[in-house]
């Protein structure tokens, strides 16, 4: 049985992984599941906090309690591990393959997916259409 790649959540993935939520597909949750349990993992970008942040201040999410604890308590799920940008990602993100849009998040999750050898599991049009065009490894989630 061959080893489950690493995954890389994008950042509604994660918040919907952590509130089991149903938009996340059963097949998603189940490679998900199964990264968590091998030595690739599943791993959370740092740009991912700052959006955590970013959809409470706007109102577009409910958290329990502040965006740093949720954060924090979210890290500590097994498996889980946090990715930070590094120099690498952040010039990696302003040169990638193709055509991709502008967002300054999806452009260094885009790259940190890459550079790190990760399937991006993601709901995101933009991004399913990327890896479409063979860019970039994802997961519809």
């Amino acid at each position: 049985m061959s080893e489950s790649p690493g995954v890389l959540l994008d950042t509604h993935t994660w918040i919907w992984l952590m509130v089991e939520d149903a938009r996340l597909h059963h097949g998603a949750r189940r490679k998900i599941e199964a990264a968590a349990i091998s030595a690739a993992g599943i791993h959370i970008s740092a740009i991912s906090i700052w959006e955590l942040g970013m959809l409470r201040a706007r109102g577009r999410i409910r958290l329990d309690t502040t965006p740093l604890e949720w954060a924090r308590r979210a890290l500590t799920q097994p498996g889980v591990r946090l990715l930070p940008l590094s120099p690498e990602i952040a010039l990696l993100s302003s040169e990638l393959p193709g055509n991709f849009h502008g967002d300054p998040a999806d452009r260094i999750l885009v790259a940190s997916s890459l550079l790190h050898h990760l399937v991006l599991v993601s709901a995101d049009h933009l991004i399913l259409t990327y890896g479409a065009a063979h860019h970039v490894r994802v997961l519809p989630a």
